[in-house]
C-alpha cells in the first residue's frame, strides 16, 4: 500500500528525461523542509484528507488529499487509463517507502521507472530503477545525505542559484562514492539568468549537463 497524492500524465521535463511521455505517481508525506518546495501540499499525511482513488483520479488542483493504494492497482491504473511507458515515483519524498514491490511490478508489466529523491533516505527500489538524487543539504527537517542514496544515484540533479550551491555539489562528490557513470546535472533556480549562466560555465568547466526545466518555460504540469 502507498498513499497517493495524485497521478496524471504529462512529459518529463527536466533531467535525463526531458521529452519522455511519462506518468507522474507523486506520494504522500516529505519531512526534509525544503524553504523553496512548488509541493508543500505533499509534506502532512493528515487522516482528515484521506480520500478515494477516484478522488485523487479526478484531481484537478493541487491539495494535501491523498488515498491508499495497493502497488498492483496503482499499476492497473496507469495500464488502462495512460499511454506513456515510463513512470516517474515523485513526492513528497517517494523513499520514504519501500519501492521494490511496485517498481517491479511496473517493469513486468513493461514501464521503465525512475525515482526522484532528496537524497536523504536510503533509495530501496529494483536494480532497473533509475534514481535521479537531487540533494538536499541543511534542510528544516534537519536530515543528512544517505551514502546509500548517493552511490545507487544514476543522475545527481543539483539546483543551482550561487556560487555556494556548486561549491557545495563539489564538496558532496568529493564526500561520498557516486558512479563513474554517474550524469550530474545542474538546475538554474527560477530561471535567473545569473543561476543560468553560472550553470553553463560550470557545466563547461566540469563536464557536467544543463537541467532546464522546460516544462515551467511550456507552462505545463
Amino acid at each position: 500500500m502507498l498513499k497517493v497524492n495524485e497521478i496524471f500524465e504529462t512529459i518529463q521535463g527536466e533531467g535525463v528525461f526531458t521529452g519522455v511521455p511519462s506518468v507522474f505517481l507523486r506520494l504522500q508525506g516529505c519531512p526534509v523542509g525544503c524553504a523553496w518546495c512548488d509541493t508543500k501540499h505533499t509534506w502532512e499525511v493528515n487522516l482528515d484528507q484521506q480520500t478515494s482513488l477516484e478522488s485523487i483520479r479526478d484531481k484537478r488542483t493541487e491539495s494535501d488529499s491523498w488515498c491508499q493504494v495497493p502497488t498492483g492497482t496503482i499499476v492497473e491504473e496507469c495500464q488502462q487509463r495512460y499511454t506513456a511507458k515510463h513512470v516517474v515515483i515523485t513526492g513528497g519524498e517517494p523513499c520514504i517507502y519501500d519501492l521494490r514491490e511496485i517498481t517491479a511490478r511496473f517493469e513486468k508489466s513493461g514501464f521503465t521507472c525512475q525515482i526522484e529523491t532528496s537524497g536523504t533516505f536510503d533509495v530501496v527500489t529494483s536494480d532497473r530503477t533509475w534514481v535521479t538524487v537531487s540533494p538536499k543539504l541543511d534542510m528544516k527537517g534537519g536530515l543528512d545525505i544517505k551514502a546509500q542514496a548517493m552511490s545507487r544515484a544514476n543522475e545527481i540533479k543539483y539546483p543551482v542559484g550561487t556560487q555556494k550551491d556548486i561549491d557545495n555539489l563539489e564538496a558532496l562528490l568529493q564526500e561520498f562514492d557516486v558512479r563513474q557513470d554517474v550524469i550530474v546535472g545542474l538546475q538554474p533556480i527560477s530561471q535567473r539568468r545569473r543561476a543560468t549562466e553560472l550553470c553553463i560555465e560550470s557545466c563547461i568547466k566540469n563536464n557536467w549537463r544543463l537541467s532546464v526545466q522546460t516544462h515551467k518555460y511550456l507552462q505545463i504540469a
